[in-house]
């Protein structure tokens, strides 16, 4: 089994800096596909499925490796080396976004620069931090997927993708029941539960922070707490609701990108 059968690697272009995105939680690399699409021609492109994920190796999860997020951070640098491509400008959303901050901490030498989209280091409260849930609204969140993932994206798609994004709510819930059940617990487990203020604290790379407006899963006072703490962090927070903007709003994402990357604006004439 290779890393690149093992993650679903694909790869495209030829030229430019190589972006690499990571995806979510109930994601899988089309999720991407809006936003990837349009730096065809000036970048080489890397999507990948996390393990459990789309059309991932789900043979390869591993309950022990994968029991924290550390876990796929060093699946990631194991994906980066295989293509061989790096260092990497790397592209995550919400906790592909803190997967990839811890692989930048343990292999700064694979990564350029981050973009991170919805991030947060830590969703529970705690002393001296704000990340907008008790862990009594995570204990009632992950009863519910317990009970039944069908219902669950139900209630929670229209926070996910906010509630005038119809058509991403489906597809978002859908891709979520593409995964295994158990597996789609554990990692929901492994995200919900995570603090990873060490290692965001730790990034010594560019870092691009985007920001939605509107965000219940990543809300703007856990933007600024990484703003505070990433040395070279640059924030831009989009007029946008829900968790996804790549999703509903990826016009103003691939904008955001191209001034991170320094590349000119897309022409839409051409």
């Amino acid at each position: 089994m290779t890393i690149l059968i093992r993650n679903n690697v694909a790869v495209t272009g030829h030229t430019g800096p190589v972006l690499l995105f990571s995806h979510g939680f109930g994601c899988d690399q089309g999720m991407w596909r809006s936003v990837a699409d349009r730096f065809d021609g000036v970048a080489r492109i890397v999507l990948f499925d996390h393990v459990g994920a789309g059309a991932s190796d789900s043979a390869c999860f591993d309950p022990e490796r994968h029991a924290d997020l550390g876990g796929y951070a060093d699946d990631l640098i194991e994906v980066i080396e295989a293509v061989g491509l790096g260092p990497v400008v790397f592209i995550g959303h919400s906790v592909g976004a803190s997967i990839g901050v811890i692989a930048a901490v343990r292999r700064p030498d694979l990564f350029q620069s981050l973009a991170l989209v919805c991030g947060s280091p830590r969703y529970t409260d705690a002393e001296g931090y704000r990340g907008g849930f008790t862990p009594a609204d995570i204990a009632d969140l992950l009863a519910l997927m317990d009970k039944n993932i069908a219902e669950w994206t139900t209630v929670v798609a229209p926070t996910i993708l906010g509630p005038s994004a119809a058509d991403g709510q489906a597809d978002w819930s859908a891709s979520v029941c593409r995964v295994d059940p158990a597996i789609a617990r554990h990692f929901a487990r492994t995200t919900f539960h995570a603090d990873d203020r060490d290692a965001f604290a730790a990034l010594a790379l560019p870092t691009l922070l985007l920001d939605s407006r509107d965000d219940a899963l990543a809300p703007t006072f856990v933007g600024d707490w990484m703003e505070r703490h990433i040395p070279q962090a640059r924030r831009v927070v989009l007029p946008t609701e829900g968790h996804c903007p790549h999703m509903t709003e990826p016009d103003l994402v691939e904008a955001a990108l191209r001034r991170h990357l320094d590349l000119p604006p897309l022409d839409l004439a051409a």
